[in-house]
């Protein structure tokens, strides 16, 4: 394949800014090394942030799941841990009214100074929707989500009490609202539906996409900006997305490491039911997976294909070197949101806090003082040069 132009000028879709998310592990637990737990380890929770913001990160996600812990109460732990990190609370509108989740947002954003942004989760999975008594059709799950939004944001800024009916929501005279630190708290959505385009497009700040390859992912921002631009909007939704990197020293070392976890997650994950996933998402990333394993720099979707695209799962392989310049790749596309979490997570957050963020802002920094690319993503090509290929099928069997 050729391989792309990296010189001096810059791409019209560059993005100017890149922060890093990384999802908070509240116990030692990996995909690697499955171990029981109860829950929390309030020892490994306390160090796992304290390496986040050692690390540079700028947020973190803190997940929900039917038989996870609370994602309020840990991003309320994360926001007194830390000093300068953002918790994202992952929240499913099933579970919480909007009003209450408009409170209980506000509440966090005064305790963290302004800090906090909340990820409103649809739900993509009926069977796991249906645990915490949603029954809803995922076209009405989406809907809900639209309405929850308005709902959020008029509890944030009305002066005065204000009644609601709408199709999933009815209350009266509720408010003013407690409020947020020092205005609206950023909304972000994600998926690949239909629906979830139409609501991101029209309502998000964020919109978050998984790790997909490069022109797949430019044609869905353009799809999600153009739908923003329809809804009259001049302020385009922010682009959030994520990867599953896999780093060594060197590519080589990478690509052995790589061939390694594969192995080890495969072998947890044969032990579960397979079903066919639901949400459009996944569909994708097992579609990338199915048609090749390995994209543009550093794209690796074996890792989606060995856990049936169960969540985040796409991969970037390579030296610290090599991922940042994959990383940048996609900044030129327009993220300006990266999240990158490991599967050995301390040491990977770790890892790529000291050896993988510095590249990417050390490249940022150069673009905004001189209006041009630096020489990293010329100089390491990856899946562009013949080495790298060579060590990608160099472990598989």
């Amino acid at each position: 394949m050729s391989t792309p132009d990296f010189g001096e000028s810059l791409p019209p879709t560059a993005s100017p800014e890149a922060e890093f998310i990384s999802l908070t592990h509240l116990n030692p637990s990996t995909e690697l090394n499955p171990v029981p737990s109860r829950g929390i380890d309030l020892d490994f929770f306390k160090r796992y942030v304290a390496t986040l913001e050692e690390a540079g990160y700028d947020y973190t996600l803190l997940p929900y799941g039917s038989n996870s812990a609370d994602s309020f109460v840990t991003a309320a732990a994360v926001g007194q841990l830390t000093e300068r990190i953002r918790p994202i609370v992952a929240l499913r509108p099933n579970t919480t009214p909007p009003t209450v989740g408009a409170q209980k947002l506000a509440t966090l954003d005064q305790l963290t100074e302004g800090r906090a942004v909340v990820h409103l989760i649809s739900g993509g999975n009926d069977a796991e929707q249906a645990r915490q008594g949603d029954y809803l059709p995922k076209s009405q799950r989406y809907a809900r989500t639209s309405e929850y939004i308005d709902v959020l944001r008029r509890s944030w800024t009305e002066p005065a009490p204000f009644s609601h009916e709408g199709e999933f929501y009815k209350f009266d005279e509720f408010g003013p609202g407690f409020a947020p630190f020092d205005g609206p708290i950023p909304i972000s959505i994600g998926g690949q539906s239909d629906e979830a385009f139409a609501v991101g497009g029209a309502k998000a700040d964020i919109f978050s996409f998984w790790g997909e390859p490069l022109d797949d992912l430019r044609a869905e921002i353009d799809r999600v900006h153009g739908l923003a631009r329809d809804a009259g909007r001049t302020t385009l939704p922010r682009i959030w997305v994520t990867f599953r990197p896999i780093t060594a020293s060197t590519d080589e070392l990478a690509w052995a490491k790589a061939h390694d976890y594969v192995s080890k997650i495969a072998a947890t994950h044969q032990r579960l039911a397979k079903r066919d996933p639901q949400n459009v998402g996944s569909q994708r990333a097992l579609a990338f997976a199915q048609e090749k394993e390995l994209y543009d720099r550093a794209l690796w979707t074996r890792t989606a294909a060995v856990t049936n695209a169960a969540g985040a799962s796409t991969a970037l392989v390579g030296s610290p070197e090599t991922v940042a310049a994959a990383i940048l790749d996609y900044v030129d596309r327009g993220a300006s949101l990266v999240s990158i979490r490991g599967y050995d997570t301390l040491a990977d957050a770790a890892d790529y806090g000291k050896h993988v963020l510095p590249l990417v802002r050390q490249e940022l920094a150069h673009r905004r003082a001189t209006g041009r690319r630096g020489s990293l993503q010329a100089q390491h090509l990856g899946n562009w040069s013949a080495d790298y290929r060579r060590f990608a099928t160099a472990g598989q069997s």
